[in-house]
């Protein structure tokens, strides 16, 4: 497995090592040791979560502020832009953000630690998530920050407004959220 760093330290692309063949391909998704190995820390998942949405569902951005859910990202059918905010305000990357394409065919996968929000957009017809959380859910410390948010300028690449939930469009400005010191 490879890692392909991004821009807030922290928050690492895996990407497997794919076996194709005529019959189709093979890959390992997750090894602990060497999940740990490139991450740099021990890490315990407690809960795997899927979800499936279809075009233009927009999710997040999601967070927990106490029980805080680091989170291993993966797509199993369809394609989304997976994007990460750094709600750390003692970080040099506060209020900053980075975003992934991923998807069935590229088989990258997202590791997104605690101390982030976290949300998806569809690309394509349908797509199915997978992720490993490492606490588990917590409705009571639920967090969410508003996908338009002018602070942080996510370019979300759709032309019309994304379908949200009730809960994502009453979620707050940056500014105005519990964040992690």
């Amino acid at each position: 497995m490879n890692t392909i760093p991004t821009a807030i330290e922290g928050v690492t692309i895996l990407e497997p090592k794919v076996y194709s063949d005529n019959r189709g391909f093979f890959y390992e998704s997750f090894n602990q040791r060497k999940f740990e190995e490139l991450v740099g820390h021990k890490v315990s998942f407690v809960q795997d979560n899927r979800s499936y949405s279809i075009r233009n569902v927009l999710r997040g951005l999601h967070y927990q502020i106490q029980q805080p859910q680091g989170k291993l990202v993966s797509v199993l059918t369809g394609a989304i832009l997976d994007v990460v905010v750094d709600i750390r305000r003692s970080s040099p990357t506060f209020g900053q953000y980075i975003e992934v394409e991923l998807s069935a065919e590229n088989k990258h996968m997202l590791w997104v630690p605690k101390g982030f929000a976290h949300g998806f957009l569809v690309l394509t017809n349908c797509a199915e998530i997978s992720y490993k959380t490492t606490d588990y859910w917590a409705p009571e410390y639920e967090r969410s920050i508003i996908w338009n948010d002018p602070a942080i300028a996510i370019q979300w690449p759709t032309g019309e407004t994304p379908i949200l939930s009730t809960r994502d469009q009453q979620a707050k400005l940056l500014a105005d959220a519990e964040c992690f010191d």
